[in-house]
């Protein structure tokens, strides 16, 4: 870099960069998504690490007269449980894109990322 014109700007860019990057990792493990299935049968909350906070049961939201309940809750763990990975996942890409999205306004790397 250090014959290039620009070099030291774009440096500071990407210093800039990785320092963005650190903080918004470090704000995605206390960041939550809560996600609700069932009707409120079931609620998960997940950071945006993918590590799962809680898992709450609405008692009042499962039939347990019905001889299928069981299944019908393992059902809505797995759903619950994809739902919340799948949202943390979009979180965390947001979060992380808004950083990165500015990589393409940096002269000399737009052409090695599109």
């Amino acid at each position: 870099m250090g014959g290039m014109p620009g070099g030291a700007g774009m440096l500071k860019q990407l210093q800039k960069m990785q320092q963005d990057m650190a903080e918004a990792q470090a704000a995605l493990e206390t960041e939550t998504v809560e996600v609700s299935v069932g009707g409120g049968a079931l609620t998960i909350v997940i950071t945006g690490h993918q590590r799962i906070q809680s898992i709450k049961i609405n008692p009042d939201a499962i039939d347990t007269s019905d001889e299928e309940w069981l299944t019908d809750l393992q059902d809505l763990l797995v759903a619950g449980v994809n739902q919340a990975i799948e949202q943390s996942q979009t979180m965390a890409a947001d979060r992380l894109e808004s950083i990165t999205g500015g990589l393409g306004n940096i002269p000399g790397l737009s052409g090695l990322l599109g």
